[in-house]
């Protein structure tokens, strides 16, 4: 079996500035160490927000370190500084908007400011790309969301199997007739 390579991307500007704890990429690892039982290995960065770094480093990961699926956490507000999702959308080669839709619609039964969060998704290749809150709270509800449909996501693009603890999260595949 293929360990899977699942590339994790904090995007902060006070990540440049010296002493940064990276709550969120942690919370990120922490998830999904209790949804895989399959063997994985993280491809982690952390990096400003900037377009053209956020987009180098998920073509980097996506083309050169082959990563299956690609999580960034950051940069998916209303401010002129968070430009994760453009950066995501200009390297994918198709949009998958309706992990944006269900994150945005778990966000809301938590917090009425969740219309204004830009997650998004999108296909590189066989890659997978999703665009994460960057508060660790908003990371997981996020996750529960959309998680039961990345592994067979990743079985479509002949990616690795993702194997998960179903008493944690059940992941959906179709039953083969």
């Amino acid at each position: 079996m293929t360990k899977a390579k699942i590339g994790i991307v904090t995007v902060s500007d006070r990540a440049s500035a010296g002493v940064y704890e990276d709550l969120s990429g942690k919370a990120i690892i922490e998830v999904l160490n209790e949804y895989l039982t399959s063997e994985w290995e993280p491809v982690y960065e952390v990096i400003p927000d900037e377009q053209d770094v956020i987009s180098a480093t998920l073509i980097k990961m996506a083309d050169e370190q082959n990563c299956s699926l690609i999580v960034t956490t950051g940069g998916t507000g209303p401010s002129k500084r968070d430009v994760t999702p453009e950066a995501t959308e200009a390297v994918c080669d198709r949009m998958m908007p309706g992990f944006g839709e269900l994150m945005r619609a778990e966000s809301l039964k938590f917090v009425p400011t969740a219309i204004l969060s830009r997650q998004t998704a999108g296909l590189r290749g066989d890659t997978l790309i999703v665009n994460l809150p960057g508060k660790p709270k908003s990371i997981r509800e996020c996750l529960d969301a959309v998680f039961p449909a990345i592994p067979y996501c990743i079985d479509l693009m002949n990616g690795p199997f993702l194997e998960c603890d179903e008493s944690v999260i059940k992941p959906f595949r179709p039953k083969a007739k």
